[in-house]
């Protein structure tokens, strides 16, 4: 069940996918699959849980904060596996990492614990005193405990922040006008979003459009036009996924199964971004980047 579209997402599913055949698991053979995607409507997710939950599945997989709590509300039976949420404990959708309890299992991200890394990496390719614009989804459970965190860190690092809350991707023409208001010289977009994931090729086409260097969450984003990015390998996280969905088929207890947490995190640069921004990029990111765009 995924918050987003298959166009933006469909790289995610296939790789879940491919964990699941490297486990002998393959579609039309002995695994059926069931998709829901909401193309980004929130509203369409509670509605897809409660019909996901009748079916009597063997387990749904959830892709964000908004799909995992609407399963959790749908069905206390139907094992759910996670492939990528911010603070399942914080936000009680667990008892714990190491025994989720109830019907809930899966990966969690580390977006609020890497925070610190991404802004500093973002610094060293900005002016000091620029003022970065903040977006935030509105709506998100993880977003302003992350907002608060970014205070003291950008004030260290000698940057200023606005925050920019997005409520839908209509309003994000109007977003990236409050941030020229703003005076934004840069913007940093919150990770662990699944609609600003879903509309990462309107963002990276905004920020061309004005011309701001912009940081992202996910390589996805500088794959498709973005400056940079730092965070976890979202298509391992799907095939790590898999392993999950084996082991409930196997007879495991979804409370019993510990909650895994990325241990790897990517640096992605784009230089043809770089360079179209006129942007300097330090030998010292090129050298430690995962991933280069030339």
């Amino acid at each position: 069940m995924v918050s987003g579209s298959v166009a933006q997402r469909g790289h995610l599913e296939q790789a879940l996918l491919e964990g699941l055949r490297e486990r002998g698991f393959i579609e039309g053979r002995n695994l059926i699959i069931e998709r829901r995607y909401a193309d980004g409507r929130r509203d369409r997710v509670p509605e897809f849980a409660r019909e996901l939950a009748g079916m009597k599945l063997d387990a749904v997989v959830t892709t964000c904060t908004p799909s995992t709590r609407a399963a959790k509300q749908a069905t206390n039976s139907t094992p759910i596996v996670m492939a990528a949420v911010a603070d399942p404990v914080g936000q009680r959708l667990i008892a714990s990492l190491a025994k989720p309890g109830a019907n809930i299992t899966g990966l969690s991200s580390q977006a609020e614990d890497i925070l610190p890394k991404m802004m500093e990496l973002f610094s060293s390719v900005l002016p000091r005193q620029i003022t970065v614009a903040v977006f935030t989804q509105g709506g998100s459970a993880v977003h302003p405990r992350m907002w608060q965190q970014l205070g003291p860190i950008a004030q260290a690092l000698g940057l200023k922040l606005a925050r920019i809350e997005v409520a839908d991707p209509a309003s994000l023409p109007a977003a990236f006008d409050l941030a020229l208001r703003e005076k934004a010289g840069a913007l940093f977009f919150l990770p662990d979003e699944p609609m600003f994931l879903t509309q990462r090729a309107k963002l990276v086409e905004l920020a061309a459009v004005h011309r701001l260097p912009a940081f992202y969450g996910a390589k996805e984003f500088v794959d498709d036009g973005g400056l940079m990015s730092y965070g976890e390998s979202l298509p391992a996280a799907y095939r790590s996924a898999a392993s999950y969905i084996s082991s409930l088929a196997r007879g495991a207890s979804p409370g019993d199964l510990p909650v895994a947490q990325p241990n790897r995190f990517e640096l992605a640069v784009n230089l043809k971004t770089a360079k179209a921004l006129g942007i300097s990029i330090p030998q010292s990111i090129l050298l430690s980047a995962d991933w280069v765009v030339k």
